[in-house]
This record gives C-alpha cells, structure tokens and sequence, in this order.
C-alpha cells in the first residue's frame, strides 16, 4: 500500500500537553475508524510548529479526507517513492 508523509502546519505543536496530544490522537482514530481499514496511521513527528506524519492509504484523497473530517492541516501531503537508510550505503 502507498505510503504518505503529511506535513501540518500547527504553530506551537511543540508545546502541546500530554492530554492535548492524546486528544487529537483520539480524535484521528475515531475518523480513521470511520474510514474503514484502508488508511493507516503509523507514527507522527511533533516538532516545535509543525507535525509530520506517516500514513499508508490507497490515495492522497483518502488522506484528505481523512484531515477534513478531523480538523486537521494537511499542508503537504507527499508520496513516499522509496526509503533509505544507513544500510542502503552497504
């Protein structure tokens, strides 16, 4: 399945409290449920103003609409076309 990375512009994301973090999770698995199995969170990165997350869909309209549906940003959202890492040097 397709993989994404969605960059959300968030001012102050970096601040966000446990409890806040934990609601918005809350709110993207009750619209990923909602959904239906398609479309997978698999992690987030919370940095100072933005989050970046990963998600495996079968489009980009998917992802979208799964950011309409629970108010969040999707800035960028950007298909990833190969993953690399220190191994792929060897």
């Amino acid at each position: 399945m397709p993989q994404f990375v969605i960059e959300r512009d968030m001012p102050n994301a970096g601040s966000l409290s446990e409890e806040e973090l934990q609601g918005a999770s809350k709110t993207s698995c009750s619209v990923l449920r909602q959904l239906g199995p398609e479309i997978q969170w698999v992690h987030s990165y919370v940095t100072d103003d933005k989050i970046y997350c990963i998600y495996r869909a079968p489009s980009e309209d998917l992802i979208r609409a799964h950011a309409d549906t629970a108010g969040f940003p999707a800035n960028s959202i950007s298909q990833v076309r190969n993953i690399i890492d220190p191994t792929t040097a060897e």
